[in-house]
C-alpha cells in the first residue's frame, strides 16, 4: 500500500492486506459489514481507511463480495452505482434515508 503514515512494517501492510481480504471473503449474502469492524478485525483499529483502499487498489479483491461493505452508518460507498442493487439483489434492506438497515443486516463474526 502507499501514503499511509501509518508505521507499518511492509510485512504488517501484507498481512493487513491478506487479513482484509479474509474477512471479507467471509461475509455472508444478504449481510454486510463495515470498515471498521474489518480494521478492528485484522488487528489495526483505527485503520478503516486502509480498509477501503485496500479494496480499491487489490486487484484479487474484484473477486470477492466487496459489496457488502459499508460504512458504519450503512452507507455505500460514494460513487459506486453497482453497490445498491448488488446488496438489493441479496434481500439487502435500505431504509429511507438510503442507509443499510444495519439492525437487520450487521454481520459480526
Amino acid at each position: 500500500m502507499k501514503d499511509y503514515p501509518d508505521k507499518m512494517t511492509p510485512e504488517q501492510v501484507r498481512t493487513f492486506r491478506n487479513d482484509v481480504l479474509s474477512i471479507v471473503s467471509q461475509i455472508p449474502r444478504g449481510r454486510v459489514t463495515t470498515y471498521g469492524l474489518i480494521a478492528t478485525l485484522a488487528g489495526w483499529p483505527s485503520h478503516s481507511r486502509m480498509v477501503g483502499r485496500t479494496l480499491r487498489y487489490t486487484p484479487e479483491a474484484a473477486l470477492l463480495p466487496c459489496h457488502r461493505v459499508v460504512n458504519k452508518e450503512g452507507r455505500t460507498a460514494p460513487g459506486w452505482l453497482h453497490q445498491r442493487p448488488l446488496l438489493e439483489d441479496e434481500g439487502v434492506h435500505f431504509k429511507p434515508n438510503g442507509h443499510v438497515d444495519m439492525a437487520r443486516h450487521l454481520w459480526e463474526p
